[in-house]
Order: structure tokens, then sequence, then C-alpha cells
């Protein structure tokens, strides 16, 4: 008698590095020749896999964008400088550093200009890139509160969490990509005032 299969084959498994170089080769090609010419074709050709390779893992290019953005936003980290104030203007500053490289700008934006009409889209950036990045939100606040720069949680803390992910993302965001001026030390740290001290703290 055969033996009994206790389980579904699932076909081959992911390679990280293959899953590394083709998320590379898409933001390289974005890069290069915009988001109207990119096509799934070249970026397989780039990364030097086959194009259903991209298709097992990808349905289209938009998919494909949303986590070669979301894999940089993933290496962003929360230093430890000693202070909630420093903490802050330390992420903001990478994050400014990090839509500063243009792989993250040209790829951002276009994908952002993609889900205008396209919920489903919206959708996928909110849970690769938004939802994940709270992480950082989090961190902080833990880490503030160990030292006892903020009281304890009372409640539910995901509001706050969105809330302060919202107005620090936003004001980044809008500063690189909108505005185009620089964010560096002095905007970081004036900037992390209004934050932590409120509208006063602009004047003070």
């Amino acid at each position: 008698m055969c033996p009994r299969e206790t389980g579904r084959r699932t076909g081959r498994p992911r390679s990280a590095e293959a899953d590394r170089a083709i998320l590379d080769a898409a933001r390289q090609a974005l890069v290069e020749t915009g988001w109207s010419k990119l096509t799934m074709g070249d970026v397989a050709a780039r990364a030097k896999v086959a194009k259903t390779t991209l298709y097992r893992r990808w349905a289209g290019k938009s998919e494909l964008v949303v986590d070669a953005v979301a894999a940089l936003f993933d290496e962003l980290e929360l230093p430890d400088r000693g202070s909630l104030r420093a903490d802050v203007e330390g992420v903001v500053l990478q994050f400014a550093a990090l839509l500063e490289q243009p792989a993250t700008k040209t790829a951002l934006m276009a994908v952002v200009a993609e889900a205008t009409h396209d919920e489903a889209l919206r959708q996928r950036i909110r849970d690769a890139i938004v939802d994940r990045q709270k992480r950082l939100v989090v961190e902080g606040r833990q880490r503030a509160q160990a030292r006892g720069e903020i009281p304890p949680d009372e409640g539910d803390p995901a509001p706050q969490v969105d809330l302060v992910f919202d107005v620090i993302a936003g004001a980044v965001v809008h500063r690189t990509l909108v505005s185009c001026e620089p964010v560096d030390a002095d905007w970081a740290a004036r900037f992390t005032a209004v934050l932590l001290g409120g509208l006063s703290a602009a004047t003070g």
C-alpha cells in the first residue's frame, strides 16, 4: 500500500535571493524608464529570472512596485538616542534620507499616483508600507514610557499611534516630495519641538 501523503505540495520554495534581485531590478527599471514604460518582462530580464517567476509572486507591476518600496521602508530603524525628542529627530532624518533616494522617490510617487483610481492598490500600500511602519511609533512610545518620559497607555493606543504616524509621515513626505525642501538637523529639531510641545513650541 502506498504511503499516505500528509500535506500538499506547494511547489518550489521562494528564494530570498531571487526576491531581492527582482525588487532591486524593479526599482532600477522604474528610475530609468518611468512608470508607463515599466514592464514585468524588463524587470525579469534585469533580475535574470523567468517572467513566470515574477507572476508567481506578483499579479502585476503595481503590486511589484509597492513591495519594492516596502522593502526599502522595512530598513528604517528607530535609533536609541537617549530621549524621545532625540529619537524622533533621528527617525525623521532617516526617513527623509530614504525619500531622497531616486529609487524611493520615483517608486513611491508612481504607486501613489496609480492608487488614486485603484482601491486594491491603495489597500496594498496601507498593508505593505503604512501599517508596517507604524511599528516605529509603537516602539518609540514603549521606549519613552520605559524611560518615564510619557505616561503608560490608558485604553487602546492605536488611535494615537495612527495620528502620530500620520503627522510625522505627512510632514516629511510633504517637505521632501511636494515642497522639495531639505530635511536637515535644524528642521528636524524644530518639527520635533512642535510635535512634542504643541504649536507654542514653534514660537518659544
